[in-house]
């Protein structure tokens, strides 16, 4: 069985860039998979920033074959176990807690901390966590 780690590279793998996606209707979120996946982009971060994210990370996962959807902005294990539930195949998350990692920990989704600072480096590869996203990458 291939590592957290092993899954998340062949989830994101040959992709020069994930586009994070921001969906406030709901009826946008399969046409516009579709169309990243057909231009090259088939992992996409829908944001739980919304109040249809959920439900569009559902849609995206059953009905857009070639989309790899994952959700971001993921703040807790409730949050975290909701996106897992309705389909994400990845969780992106701004930061790392001891909650998220106990829920990462628990679940075959892996989890895309974000992380910055070199407390924050420390902690994810005290955790076993080897690949984090660089966050907030403008500010910095």
């Amino acid at each position: 069985m291939p590592s957290k780690t092993e899954k998340l590279l062949s989830l994101l793998n040959g992709q020069p860039v994930i586009p994070v996606l921001k969906i406030a209707n709901v009826a946008d979120a399969v046409p516009l998979a579709r169309a990243l996946a057909r231009g090259g982009l088939p992992a996409i971060e829908i944001t739980l920033r919304t109040a249809d994210a959920l439900e569009a990370i559902r849609l995206v996962a059953s009905k857009v074959e070639d989309a790899v959807v994952g959700a971001g902005t993921i703040l807790d294990a409730r949050q975290f176990g909701e996106a897992a539930a309705v389909g994400s195949k990845f969780i992106v998350s701004p930061g790392i807690t001891r909650e998220l990692l106990a829920a990462a920990k628990d679940s075959d989704v892996p989890l895309l901390p974000g992380a910055i600072t070199p407390g924050e480096i420390m902690a994810a590869r005290e955790a076993g966590l080897r690949f984090l996203k660089f966050f907030p990458a403008e500010q910095s």
